[in-house]
């Protein structure tokens, strides 16, 4: 296939948000001194805080909650499991986990390699991501990602999320891409790869953890490396 843009989505493909989230998360936990609040165990929390995270962004991928609900909540549910009800402490979290994060710099090996190697090659490069506008793009800028990217499609600029249709409709008309030349590549089966396959273009599975599918994509790769082997 003659591939000219190519998609990619940005958490958990190149931009590490488990690794990213781990040590906000641990700055929090010391600065707040969560520890003498109640919350005994910092890596049992880290845990529910991913669990909840996870659970909370299918609710908002879904329709059921707003943007919102979904950052206050996560860390209002995860307290809750140290039996600490503090709206306030919440609040806290929430404010200062979102300062922080998007700051942080921490990327999947061979993430600039990569980049750095396609674009060299001459494809068109694209963000399809689910995150928020100033979120992602703060993320662009402090990892020195910002660059690599012609176009960058939030969910809440297109007015829609992965997997719908939609979102992958209004990134092919911002970046006048056609469908035939175009490839969405990302870590997730039901968002990225089943969201390409809705929208009808080729998908690269970043299969980063060894996750089993029955869903068959048209490539499936374990590391960014890999990529070099298709483009």
């Amino acid at each position: 296939m003659s591939y000219r843009h190519l998609f990619f989505d940005l958490d958990h493909t190149l931009w590490d948000f488990e690794a990213n989230a781990r040590v906000t998360m641990l700055e929090l936990f010391d600065s707040l001194q969560l520890k003498d609040k109640g919350v005994y165990d910092f890596e049992k929390f880290y845990r529910i805080y991913l669990v909840n995270n996870e659970k909370l962004w299918e609710h908002y991928r879904n329709g059921l909650i707003k943007q919102d609900e979904l950052r206050i909540k996560r860390m209002r549910l995860s307290l809750l499991e140290f039996k600490i009800a503090d709206e306030m402490l919440a609040n806290e979290m929430n404010v200062r986990f979102l300062d922080l994060l998007p700051t942080r710099t921490i990327l999947f090996p061979y993430t600039i390699e990569i980049l750095t190697y396609l674009s060299d090659k001459k494809y068109e490069l694209h963000l399809i991501t689910n995150g928020f506008e100033k979120t992602q793009n703060s993320k662009l800028k402090h990892s020195g990602l910002g660059k690599f990217f012609k176009e960058v499609i939030t969910s809440e600029a297109s007015n829609s999320l992965k997997p719908n249709k939609e979102i992958f409709d209004f990134a092919f008309r911002k970046t006048g891409a056609s469908k035939k030349e175009s490839i969405m590549l990302g870590d997730s089966i039901d968002v990225d790869i089943i969201g390409a396959i809705n929208a009808g273009i080729d998908q690269v599975f970043i299969n980063h953890h060894g996750v089993a599918t029955d869903i068959k994509p048209t490539y499936t790769v374990n590391s960014l490396k890999e990529l070099e082997d298709i483009f």
